[in-house]
């Protein structure tokens, strides 16, 4: 498996600089999320007594499709040829990744399908659809929309953006790292939501082949633990289900490349419950002022729970929040919890 490199991810830098966002790393204080039971599938811990260790959020909400996913969508798509960008592109993605896509190739000017789950958030089908994107909805689970995205680029001649197991994909996402280490040079923890394991791998590869003592640590939902539960095989497994609010983290298995990545690069994955990943989009919105999607809050709710063996004396610790895209009504609901 050949897994990405540090120039690579520098040259995707400067390829997706005219359209990916410098996001801005906000100091913030450590974590408190109301009492309650955790469905973490990790051990609970309690959360560090010396907070004078600083906690920075790395806000990729702020993006402008609301998540990180355009750093490799754009990385990828931009290096694509004349023709296969008049052809078109497609994907198939619970919602962020669609997006993104979808912004990229209008930026390129090349068509854009987006295969959705039935189970997609409206705020991230219409996402798609504002930025002229063909959208078609099929099953459930990731394995339903990508053989339905697989049937279409057959039969339409489209090329397919996968939505992290892909080198081009992963690399885009690394960029994010370089950014971390910039804005935060003596960085000891940086903590990491893993879905597929595309950005995970990205961030961690780039942290760890800058500044190997930089501890990673990856985050998914107790509902979805592809990631834990692959690492324990020493391969990557299928999950019989997946189910968390935390949407853009349900894949019921790694990719085969960001795998081998996350095996390399990161130290560590833990899973968070559901009552605190809600309680972690309240407690974001209450004390940082962001609108977080449940998947990108995923890393403040570990944070609080004290998971990852985070050692607060040997520095700052940066959690990446990911995304902000989430409908209104599912907002309103988890910032109503009481923290």
């Amino acid at each position: 498996m050949e897994l990405v490199t540090l120039a690579e991810i520098s040259e995707a830098r400067e390829r997706i600089r005219a359209i990916a966002r410098y996001t801005p790393l906000l100091e913030s204080p450590w974590p408190r999320l109301r009492q309650g039971s955790s469905e973490a599938g990790s051990a609970k811990a309690s959360a560090p007594q010396d907070l004078r260790t600083s906690l920075f959020l790395k806000c990729e909400n702020l993006q402008p499709m609301g998540a990180f996913k355009i750093r490799g969508a754009f990385n990828m798509i931009a290096q694509l040829r004349k023709e296969n960008l008049e052809r078109g592109v497609i994907t198939y993605s619970s919602g962020n990744h669609g997006q993104a896509v979808a912004m990229a190739a209008q930026q390129l000017g090349a068509p854009a399908v987006i295969v959705m789950p039935t189970t997609a958030p409206q705020v991230k089908i219409d996402g798609c659809k504002s930025y002229g994107a063909e959208v078609i909805m099929a099953g459930t689970t990731s394995l339903d929309r990508q053989s339905r995205a697989e049937q279409e680029a057959s039969a339409r001649g489209l090329t397919i953006v996968p939505p992290f197991d892909h080198r081009q994909i992963i690399i885009g996402q690394g960029t994010m790292g370089l950014e971390i280490l910039e804005q935060c040079p003596d960085v000891a923890t940086v903590i990491v939501p893993v879905g597929g394991g595309g950005m995970a791998s990205g961030v961690a590869a780039a942290i760890k082949l800058s500044k190997p003592s930089v501890r990673i640590v990856a985050v998914e939902p107790a509902g979805a633990p592809k990631m834990s539960k692959s690492l324990e095989a020493g391969h990557p497994i299928t999950l019989p289900w997946s189910k968390s609010i935390a949407d853009g983290l349900m894949n019921l298995r790694p990719g085969d490349i960001t795998f081998a990545h996350i095996q390399k690069f990161v130290d560590e994955v833990v899973t968070v419950g559901e009552d605190d990943i809600a309680s972690s989009v309240a407690w974001l919105f209450r004390n940082a002022r962001l609108v977080v999607e449940p998947s990108g809050a995923v890393t403040t709710a570990a944070m609080a729970l004290g998971l990852g063996n985070v050692e607060v004396s040997k520095g700052p610790v940066v959690a990446v929040v990911s995304g902000g895209n989430v409908s209104p009504e599912s907002f309103a609901k988890y910032v109503s919890i009481g923290v």
